[in-house]
């Protein structure tokens, strides 16, 4: 079993900065199995789409409308997954989620945390 907590949302005013943090836990297999982590994010009525993503594979991945602007750290035990975001906007506005993805085809979500940008 893998368990992820995601922290750090909150409210922030257009072109401030936030931090968001996700940890993984679970047994050492399943941890030793993590291929890749993410972060996602759904606005109020619209689909989860990606924001970006550390894969053991293909490396780093950002959606367009977050490049240059959100980071995305993985600590070297796969264990752990920040997102850097800066010069947010109102459009940034969604629950963010944190992906953890074990053994390439397993897919565990956290529960969210919600950012909002005031204009």
């Amino acid at each position: 079993q893998v368990q992820v907590v995601e922290s750090g949302g909150g409210l922030v005013q257009t072109g401030g900065s936030l931090r968001l943090s996700c940890t993984v836990s679970g047994s050492r297999p399943s941890l030793n199995s993590v291929t890749d982590m993410a972060w996602y994010r759904q606005p109020p009525w619209k689909q989860r789409d990606l924001v970006a993503i550390i894969s053991r594979a293909n490396g780093t991945t950002y959606a367009d409308p977050v490049k240059g602007r959100f980071t995305i750290s993985g600590d070297n035990a796969w264990n752990t997954v920040d997102l850097q975001m800066n010069s947010l906007k109102p459009e940034d506005t969604a629950v963010y989620y944190c992906l953890v993805r074990t053994y390439g085809v397993f897919n565990h979500w956290g529960r969210g945390t919600q950012v909002t940008v005031s204009s």
